[in-house]
């Protein structure tokens, strides 16, 4: 499971943040913002409770007791790189029944390795 270090520096890193801007938003230095995500310094829960604001997310997803949600839930914004939730749905949809059984399987073999 991850831990919430890590999962900020994947929301940043997915969205081409700097850590300096997201240290301007919280009110920290870019040092103390580095030590977050490195593990070497607690996050108080002012800052994941801004995180999770900034990110669109809930803080259980943050925290990881919910971890089946995954991001905001407007579907018209970047999920990965410039690609929408709304793409991905799309291309989903317009594969056939078989293609689809396939993905699923996939997506479960991926989540595997991810635990």
């Amino acid at each position: 499971m991850k831990k919430l270090n890590t999962i900020i520096r994947d929301l940043r890193e997915d969205r081409d943040i700097k850590q300096d801007t997201l240290a301007k938003y919280l009110g920290v230095s870019q040092q103390t913002y580095s030590n977050y995500e490195n593990g070497h310094r607690e996050i108080p829960i002012s800052v994941v409770t801004a995180l999770a604001k900034y990110y669109q997310v809930s803080t259980d997803y943050l925290l990881r007791s919910n971890s089946s949600y995954c991001g905001s839930l407007d579907m018209n914004l970047p999920y990965i790189d410039d690609i929408t939730m709304h793409d991905i749905v799309y291309d989903i949809q317009s594969l056939d029944d078989e293609s689809r059984k396939n993905l699923v399987k996939y997506i479960r073999f991926l989540h595997q390795y991810d635990e």
